[in-house]
């Protein structure tokens, strides 16, 4: 009798359509508020693009590989198992990428938008005046 009313108590949580931890219904949260492109779940209409579908089988594109084999050097060269965020830029940058189109993300109102010319610098090898001070701090030391 009881392992009968277990059974009922699942199939009627399954259907279910609130959420236990929030106690929202989820057909009345407004998907599109937080809608940023980068959301991966994937659902009825939603498929993986070519891009993403390679890398997931282990089959990476050149570009996929050139970024990885960069990754790898920058940790063995600095004796880094995570690079930092600020690292990663760097290197993509180094490799040559510049943000020369909008953004295809949407991110709100919280950062601004910019893009820059092809052939602009990488910025990451300049060296400030904070920084010649440190040199010459270290170097007097």
């Amino acid at each position: 009798m009881a392992e009968r009313e277990q059974r009922k108590q699942q199939r009627n949580r399954r259907q279910n359509v609130v959420d236990q931890r929030s106690g929202l219904d989820r057909r009345d949260v407004d998907q599109s508020a937080s809608t940023t492109n980068l959301e991966r779940r994937r659902g009825p209409g939603r498929r993986r693009t070519d891009f993403m579908r390679a890398a997931d089988e282990g089959e990476m594109t050149q570009e996929q590989f050139m970024f990885l084999m960069a990754i790898d050097a920058f940790k063995r060269v600095n004796g880094l198992t995570f690079p930092t965020w600020t690292d990663v830029l760097e290197i993509i940058r180094k490799l040559g990428y510049r943000k020369t189109l909008g953004s295809e993300l949407n991110l709100g109102e919280r950062v601004e938008d910019w893009t820059e010319r092809p052939d602009a610098p990488s910025g990451v090898n300049k060296i400030t005046e904070n920084d010649d001070d440190d040199l010459e701090e270290s170097s007097a030391a």
